[in-house]
């Protein structure tokens, strides 16, 4: 069955074809929760509200792109709108000044596995792993991060400079343990 027929399947009511849709959908859009959530239950929350809003609003997709993709924009909105509902709006604070930030060390990277490193994301403050989350990986622009958060630009810049640099420290920090121990 194709997407085109599985909406609207969904939109007449059918719960075959609901199910359907969950089972096809809601693993990787789980996934993508999880990377805006240090706790598991706000990302089944998240997860939960998205696919409300899913099969509240599948007559709104206008097969442009793929169904996932759609489906995908609104996990990602809506984890948005409950992060910015549940964070402290201190980690927003921008600092005044730019940091001269290194990438980091990418065999450090390499050595992580996906869990570990989706553990890591997890771990950073709420502001830093947001727009860390939309920019490095969801692709968003600052000016596109800014007006979803409803922070400044260099605020977005702010928060992810920080999000690497406290990546590069965690990841140091990994290396550094794992030499002592396997070295």
């Amino acid at each position: 069955m194709t997407d085109q027929e599985l909406a609207i399947r969904c939109m007449k009511g059918d719960r075959s074809a609901q199910q359907a849709l969950w089972k096809s959908y809601s693993g990787k859009m789980y996934s993508v929760c999880r990377r805006y959530f240090d706790r598991e239950e706000d990302a089944q929350d998240a997860l939960q509200e998205s696919f409300i809003k899913v099969f509240g609003h599948l007559d709104q997709w206008r097969q442009q792109g793929p169904l996932g993709a759609w489906i995908r924009r609104i996990v990602v909105n809506t984890s948005l709108n409950l992060v910015k509902s549940r964070a402290n709006q201190a980690t927003w604070l921008a600092i005044e000044g730019k940091q001269d930030l290194k990438h980091p060390d990418a065999d450090a990277v390499a050595r992580l596995g996906e869990e570990d490193l989706i553990k890591l994301i997890q771990a950073m403050p709420t502001g830093y792993r947001t727009v860390f989350n939309l920019f490095a990986i969801e692709g968003y622009s600052h000016k596109e991060i800014a007006d979803a958060l409803g922070v400044t630009e260099n605020t977005s810049k702010t928060q992810y400079l920080k999000a690497k640099n406290w990546l590069k420290n965690k990841l140091e920090h990994n290396t550094t343990h794992h030499l002592e121990k396997h070295g």
